[in-house]
């Protein structure tokens, strides 16, 4: 991103996490404040960067999985971050074209890009509002206007769920969401750990709090597996995100280089 265009609304002088991540994955559209607090990061953590390109690849066998073998064809996407590649509306439109998706983020440049994006997209809208108000997010006119909450959606929240402190309960928010949707509705989650190395994750959330404008919180498996609450996990259950259903062909992965647990669940 060239420092000519600055989308209004939008700080520069404080890093985003939206555009930290879009650095971690290789893309463009992030300032020289992002890139100083992504660099100083991957000092304490480098195999993040494993981990990120392991997460996308995970939601694009996830959002395969729920439209090909769970009739899904509903799809909201909490905090979507910056559009890439294998973004969930073109995976799930190549499985099926009718499918409706929501982008969601309450970050401004992420509202600005993802608008450019969709423009030309169908069954498809942004919506920026805050996961903080899940009630809010559920109600509001651009997502009934394309979402039929009398037929079953997939909910996804990819790497959002650790830049949640515990005191915002994340997962009574994560409750109050998924009680909004019908019968047969599926849970997407993907959330960073500390399992593989407890030190380095604590360090690295300390030189993320200390560069970023959010905090970041990694879970345990027993803390990422209470989002799950009350739904039924398919099969493999949790796991790192690489290890979710994986194609047969695939290179083995280290629990260091995903990085992330990952699990789809069932409301019943």
């Amino acid at each position: 991103m060239t420092a000519e265009w600055v989308p209004t609304g939008v700080d520069t002088t404080v890093p985003s996490p939206a555009r930290i991540y879009d650095y971690f994955l290789g893309g463009k559209d992030n300032y020289a404040v992002d890139r100083v607090a992504a660099e100083a990061f991957l000092r304490t953590a480098p195999q993040t960067l494993s981990a990120c390109r392991h997460n996308r690849a995970f939601l694009s066998r996830a959002v395969t999985h729920l439209v090909r073998d769970c009739g899904i064809d509903q799809f909201i996407d909490v905090g979507t971050g910056l559009p890439t590649q294998q973004n969930v509306h073109e995976v799930a439109q190549r499985h099926n074209p009718d499918a409706r998706v929501v982008y969601i983020d309450n970050d401004p440049i992420v509202a600005v890009h993802a608008r450019a994006l969709l423009a030309q997209a169908s069954g498809v809208s942004l919506v920026q509002a805050d996961l903080h108000d899940p009630e809010g997010v559920l109600a509001h006119p651009d997502v009934t206007g394309l979402i039929d909450f009398d037929r079953p959606v997939a909910v996804l929240l990819l790497a959002v769920l650790h830049f949640f402190p515990d005191a915002d309960d994340p997962h009574g928010i994560v409750g109050r969401l998924m009680s909004g949707t019908a019968p047969g509705s599926h849970l997407v989650i993907s959330h960073g750990t500390s399992d593989p190395d407890p030190d380095i994750a604590h360090r690295a959330e300390k030189v993320y709090d200390r560069h970023s404008s959010a905090s970041l919180h990694t879970r345990t498996a027993a803390e990422v597996a209470r989002f799950f609450t009350g739904t039924e996990l398919l099969d493999p259950g949790l796991v790192y995100t690489a290890d979710w259903r994986p194609a047969p062909d695939a290179a083995p992965v280290t629990p260091d280089e995903a990085g992330m647990y990952a699990a789809i669940a069932r409301r019943p």
